[in-house]
């Protein structure tokens, strides 16, 4: 199976090409950073800081995917998109934004996006999202199934961001698959509040460690929903999941 310099499974277009992604962010150095990780993917990479450099890019690229900042310095990142649709319609779409805003999410995919990020991001976290994008788009493939994780019926394709239990898929929002990501990862380990916090939202949410309880409650309707429970809690030390019993 051949393989990126970073040890993944490689990601190619149908016809075997490289794949085509257009960066788009006004800040230098973070496009910089971007467009270094995606070509360390195999991947070719185009770079533009405002909106009227990127329309212009996409024409001459003509991109699989596109990394959209949504605050640039001459129009916003939505009004990109339009016009972006009509270089190329099936163009994947990720948004970065440094807004936390639900409404900018909602904005973000009625406009056409496809998923978004929001600052501070991982560069893993970054390549990930569009790797499983473009492979749910039909528009990259790869020689084998990439890694999964398992923990007894509940099975998590990363790359691909789709979970299935009992061979059904569960619909999980990015900030609930990461923490079912990280969950899962430390199977019959307790996980405290504070752990949750630190891995799952990077950023400092002032000791509220009620929003863990709040996404733990989430996942359970999904994952345990009408189902023999894995997320149990461990009071006065945290979460912990594990294969259900039988």
């Amino acid at each position: 199976m051949n393989t990126t310099r970073s040890g993944r499974p490689a990601l190619t277009r149908p016809d075997g090409t490289s794949l085509r992604v257009l960066v788009v962010d006004d800040d230098p150095d973070l496009a910089e950073v971007l467009t270094g990780a995606l070509r360390y993917e195999g991947w070719e990479v185009r770079a533009a800081g405002d909106g009227a450099s990127a329309l212009t890019a996409a024409r001459e690229l003509l991109p699989d995917a596109v990394v959209l900042d949504v605050m640039l310095p001459d129009t916003d990142g939505f009004a990109v998109l339009r016009r972006l649709h009509e270089v190329q319609p099936d163009v994947c779409v990720l948004f970065l934004t440094a807004r936390d805003a639900v409404e900018d999410r909602i904005a973000g995919i009625t406009a056409g996006g496809d998923d978004y990020v929001t600052k501070p991001f991982s560069l893993e976290e970054v390549v990930a999202r569009l790797r499983g994008l473009l492979r749910r788009a039909g528009m990259a493939r790869q020689s084998e199934e990439g890694p999964r994780l398992a923990v007894g019926d509940l099975v998590m394709d990363e790359e691909a961001r789709e979970v299935t239990r009992s061979g059904e898929l569960v619909e999980l929002s990015p900030t609930e698959f990461e923490l079912l990501r990280f969950l899962m990862r430390n199977p019959r380990r307790v996980l405290s509040k504070a752990q949750i916090l630190d891995r799952v939202w990077s950023y400092d949410f002032g000791g509220r460690a009620h929003v863990v309880e709040l996404y733990i409650s989430y996942l359970r309707k999904k994952v345990d929903a009408g189902r023999e429970p894995m997320i149990h809690t461990v009071r006065g030390a945290g979460y912990v999941l594990k294969p259900a019993a039988r």
